[in-house]
């Protein structure tokens, strides 16, 4: 069997599969399912062209990572033939872990447990299936190789998981202010003391970079109406996990069942191997199905919240720059549980609190770094004559109240 593919990526044009072994990776149950999650969850409710999944962010991930492997090279930087297949497996593999609507349930199926954990458990699954032909590429990704530049192209503040999600994620939302020059940034990467850095002619595609980083959340992926969208899913999820471990039946396919059913936390996860299993079989479609079918369920809350989801009647988000006190939150849910003729108990489903925060740089951690002509190595502040670049790494938090619009505004209350 010919395994030398191309697929036909819409961000990037053809992408060549790089060898049979990866193509025997992409073929398995594991990352097939993430065909069937969506890339940025309920953001498709504000941006309907925002139907992308995990699998086409992974292929265009893993196709970044051969360019700038193929850039170092052409510098002079030694990488093995075992070392690129390595780190191209391990950027392929790295959002295997990813549940149902990616982020937005991260800790709602099971508490605790990071989308990169079990990443890292699949991973290690497959390393045993295929008999430790991902041993490296695992090294890699739990930063223990001594080469660090490998895993700073697969997880930091410049890698290609970032460079491929912005570009994609402008593409299908249309929002044109995530557009980055990654091409130009794959050119100007460069390799000093086994650490990832850019050549100072990159340093304004640098900028530009965490500039579009810094819109995107705040335009797309902090989108008030994503917040609310997503709050939704995870209410309705809490509330037929609640009524499923009061003894409700209620329609759900065998792997949703499992963890309705089921309080599963970090300690029993890691125990039992079969929960693993189960997550693998779950997907967006899990969770949609359920949800379509939940909006005659003869629990009144669960099918309002169902109903409203389904029709995009969604709660409205006020954000502002303090706390909501817990005065305030109390007035808004009396109102709701008046006017929905709901208990206060209940009215906590339809009224919550959520702090959002950012920041596009990161100066403490795996920060960017910046060669110069004569060979010395700055940080991308000191470097940098963009005088915002010290706001840009100021962490920003904004404080939300999410709530049934019918109700009026927020402010207009008390």
């Amino acid at each position: 069997m010919n395994k030398k593919k191309i697929i036909n990526d819409p961000v990037y044009g053809f992408v060549t599969i790089p060898s049979a072994f990866i193509f025997d990776l992409i073929q398995h149950p594991y990352l097939q399912r993430l065909r069937y999650i969506k890339q940025v969850s309920m953001t498709h409710l504000v941006y309907p062209g925002a139907l992308h999944t995990r699998f086409q962010h992974v292929i265009g991930a893993m196709h970044l990572m051969c360019l700038a492997i193929d850039t170092l090279r052409g510098k002079g930087v030694l990488i093995r033939d075992e070392e690129e297949e390595a780190v191209l497996i391990a950027i392929l593999l790295h959002d295997i872990g990813h549940g149902p609507f990616s982020h937005s349930l991260e800790h709602t199926l099971v508490e605790a447990v990071s989308h990169e954990m079990i990443s890292s458990l699949l991973m290690d699954r497959l390393n045993a299936e295929f008999h430790g032909k991902l041993s490296l590429a695992i090294t890699i990704f739990k930063d223990e190789y001594p080469r660090k530049f490998f895993h700073q192209l697969v997880s930091g503040q410049l890698d290609t998981d970032r460079m491929d999600y912005l570009n994609r994620d402008s593409f299908f939302t249309g929002v044109s202010e995530g557009v980055i020059s990654f091409d130009r940034i794959i050119k100007m990467l460069h390799v000093k003391d086994d650490e990832l850095v850019v050549e100072a002619k990159g340093i304004y595609s640098v900028e530009k970079f965490l500039i579009a980083r810094r819109l995107m959340y705040w335009q797309v992926y902090l989108h008030k109406t994503v917040l609310a969208g997503e709050q939704m899913l995870i209410k309705i999820l809490y509330r037929a996990k609640e009524l499923s471990m009061q003894g409700t039946e209620l329609f759900a396919t065998k792997a949703l069942q499992h963890f309705l059913r089921c309080k599963i936390d970090i300690s029993n996860f890691l125990e039992d191997p079969m929960h693993l299993e189960w997550f693998t079989r779950l997907d967006d479609t899990d969770i949609l199905s359920a949800i379509k079918e939940w909006v005659f369920a003869e629990d009144r809350i669960l099918r309002m919240l169902c109903e409203r989801l389904m029709k995009r009647d969604l709660l409205r988000t006020e954000l502002r720059n303090e706390p909501y006190t817990e005065e305030e939150v109390g007035i808004v849910r009396q109102r709701v549980a008046e006017h929905l003729g709901i208990t206060a108990e209940e009215a906590t489903y339809f009224v919550y609190t959520q702090t959002i925060s950012n920041s596009a740089y990161d100066s403490k951690h795996n920060n960017i770094k910046i060669l110069n002509k004569y060979g010395d190595v700055q940080d991308i502040a000191e470097a940098s004559d963009l005088s915002n670049l010290e706001a840009l790494a100021r962490r920003v938090q904004k404080f939300a109240i999410i709530y049934p619009k019918e109700i009026g505004f927020v402010e207009k209350l008390g």
